[in-house]
């Protein structure tokens, strides 16, 4: 199979898929267009509170507002990292009567249960989603968010087909959710996904006249001034909650192992560098990798 990417925009740390450009995570940034690309920030707004505006707060609102969940919605939510964990509370804070949020990592489901009153579903325990779900929720849900990624197939038939390179992505969460979701329901997709699938469950999507949507790369822009002063200033959203961990600039490698061998309750890190304020009250003080088992 012939795979053609189109690149989509020029992003910064985003791989060849997007430019090539590096520089996602650095000490030093430069800025192309600042008068665009900056968004000023008052001084009575932390560090921790301003940083995810750049990334992870437009595109958890912009999966919440894309897919259009409203007062009395329930709401499914695939996938616990940052952006799964931000869906929730948004879900919550547009009028979602009940989130149920999906994951197999413990220290995620109890994340999302204690921050943001989520029910949890654990997938390595129950492994018939649809079925689980249509128990919890008769008729379905209103809205489903996948909020994981195409790295992780949870069948082996997928597995095979990745490690053949017959398959890019992986259909299972958005067929779990396909299924999950009651009839003319909307499913929207801000997991990350970069080119082809098989098995994807289509008839069903027509049968049910579902509204598949995907959220796509967030317009950060569009979002970042109302979820400052809409939301952050007055008080109604605040994204400290996601944070676990503060580590030094110097440890970004082993923290990235550590996050990806999901230990130690990694969430969502600030990085510190000689630039960055003290810790915000609230938040966590300064440690070192090694000193929590990476």
């Amino acid at each position: 199979m012939s795979v053609k990417f189109i690149p989509l925009a020029g992003f910064f740390g985003y791989s060849h898929f997007t430019g090539g450009f590096p520089g996602g995570q650095a000490e030093y940034v430069r800025v192309p267009f600042g008068n665009v690309n900056l968004l000023p920030i008052p001084d009575n707004v932390t560090d921790e509170q301003a940083l995810y505006l750049s990334d992870v707060l437009p595109t958890s609102y912009h999966c919440v507002v894309d897919t259009g969940v409203k007062e009395g919605d329930v709401v499914g939510v695939w996938g616990l990292g940052p952006i799964g964990q931000c869906v929730v509370k948004w879900a919550k804070l547009k009028g979602a009567s009940r989130v149920i949020a999906i994951d197999n990592e413990p220290a995620r489901l109890k994340f999302a249960q204690e921050k943001s009153g989520a029910e949890v579903i654990d997938f390595s325990v129950d492994k018939d989603i649809p079925k689980k779900i249509l128990e919890l929720v008769p008729g379905g849900l209103d809205v489903a968010l996948d909020c994981g990624s195409f790295h992780m197939p949870k069948t082996i038939m997928h597995k095979v087909q990745k490690t053949l390179m017959l398959e890019t992505d992986v259909p299972e969460t958005l067929n779990e959710a396909i299924i999950s979701v009651k009839k003319m329901g909307r499913i929207g997709i801000i997991a990350a996904y970069a080119g082809y699938t098989n098995g994807f469950n289509i008839g069903a999507v027509m049968e049910k006249g579902i509204r598949l949507i995907g959220n796509g790369q967030a317009p950060v822009h569009l979002y970042w001034e109302e979820i400052l002063n809409d939301y952050i200033i007055p008080g109604k959203f605040d994204p400290t909650f996601m944070i676990t961990h503060r580590v030094p600039m110097e440890d970004m490698a082993a923290l990235y192992s550590s996050f990806d061998k999901h230990q130690n309750g990694v969430e969502k890190v600030f990085v510190q560098t000689k630039f960055s304020s003290p810790p915000m009250q609230g938040t966590p003080d300064l440690s070192r990798v090694e000193e929590w088992g990476a």
